[in-house]
């Protein structure tokens, strides 16, 4: 009998106003000298502001070099506003983007060699040999998890592929989960960052990998995001639908260590080739592959359904889809974001030898994500 091994290992305080917990937990850790890692729009807010302002016994500096799709050049500049300010830990401030490098900050200002060394399929994978400093988590928006994820997604400088760095060590030993820190999302960043939450939920649950433990954790992570993603879209203040968005997103992140599927490969190659925002990408893409994966798994479609409300099957699921797109302001397609035919010789390979592609729950071919490109304009 195959032996599976199964991790559910990261410390969440969760609820409005957690954010203040912070402090005190790093100064009962014994650290005095965090850097916080955010990205550039929100360190400019009043946001951050506040939050230094509850670190009041600490010797706090700020990098905020990131902005849209993360690249090894922002971890390694963050590293070094590690090492400048002798710090002796990291606060991940922000939404996937800044956590997504912040987990590696101190990987690479503890560590030789370049952050691409560390990505999992490099031929010659460097090992974290060195204790990685306290790492903690923020997140601002409800989408990508990666608070409670064990793996860094950052693009390669000049190519923009997406490469990943995946490891236990790089979890984060504490995430402050607060919703009142997603008050002030817009309304199109709520919609697209809550499609990413929804999607990973969804094809978490549709990998053929085995693990029933990430099933059920994917199952009410779509429950619960699906009844509140239009309400947080429409009502920004409403706490509550904040709350089970950033709950949802959570459990997404924590149901896809099971794999992803094909959404998320047209996704990744959507942003390498036209730097699409993750979330969007994924909610244009969502739809029209489903449709397609449906017939290979449609018990696991009928379940789908039942957890997000829906009567019907799947393909009344993928209808429910089609409708929330449209009610939280994701209309349009592809071409509407200036995806063209062009693109294609470049988004096709790069989606079919993604690596979230082979846990699909029907195999693709390139010849697959043609059709899912053009169906999708």
């Amino acid at each position: 009998m195959t032996i599976t091994r199964f991790a559910f290992p990261t410390p969440i305080h969760f609820g409005a106003g957690a954010r203040a917990l912070t402090g005190p937990h790093l100064l009962e850790q014994g650290l005095k000298r965090p850097l916080i890692v955010t990205d550039r729009a929100l360190a400019r807010l009043p946001v951050l502001a506040e939050f230094r302002s509850q670190l009041s016994g600490l010797d706090v500096a700020v990098f905020d070099g990131i902005f849209g799709n993360p690249t090894c050049a922002m971890v390694m500049d963050g590293a070094s506003s590690y090492k400048a300010h002798r710090a002796d830990c990291v606060i991940g401030f922000g939404g996937g983007a800044a956590l997504d490098v912040a987990k590696v900050v101190g990987l690479m200002a503890t560590h030789p060699g370049d952050v691409l060394e560390y990505v999992w399929d490099h031929p010659q994978v460097r090992t974290i040999q060195n204790d990685l400093p306290y790492f903690v988590a923020l997140p601002t928006t409800s989408g990508t998890g990666s608070e409670v994820g064990r793996s860094a997604v950052v693009s390669e400088n000049e190519t923009h592929h997406k490469r990943t760095v995946f490891s236990p060590r790089i979890l984060a030993k504490a995430v402050f989960a607060d919703p009142e820190l997603t008050l002030a999302l817009p309304a199109a960043v709520t919609a697209a960052t809550g499609m990413d939450a929804l999607t990973h939920n969804i094809e978490s649950y549709l990998s053929p990998a085995y693990h029933p433990l990430c099933d059920g954790i994917a199952l009410e992570g779509l429950r619960i995001g699906a009844r509140a993603l239009a309400n947080a879209v429409a009502e920004p203040g409403n706490l509550s639908a904040r709350a089970d968005m950033m709950m949802s997103s959570m459990m997404g992140a924590i149901a896809f260590q099971k794999d992803l599927g094909s959404v998320h490969a047209c996704a990744h190659a959507l942003g390498a080739v036209c730097d699409l925002h993750h979330g969007l990408a994924n909610a244009l893409m969502i739809d029209t592959v489903l449709d397609w994966n449906r017939q290979a798994v449609p018990d696991k479609f009928a379940e789908l359904a039942h957890a997000a409300g829906v009567a019907g099957d799947g393909a009344a699921f993928i209808a429910w889809l089609r409708a929330l797109k449209q009610r939280i302001g994701i209309t349009g397609g592809l071409a509407a974001r200036g995806v063209t035919k062009a693109h294609l010789p470049q988004l096709v390979p790069l989606a079919a030898k993604d690596f979230t592609a082979q846990t699909n729950p029907r195999p693709t071919v390139e010849a697959d994500y043609e059709r899912f490109f053009l169906a999708a304009m």
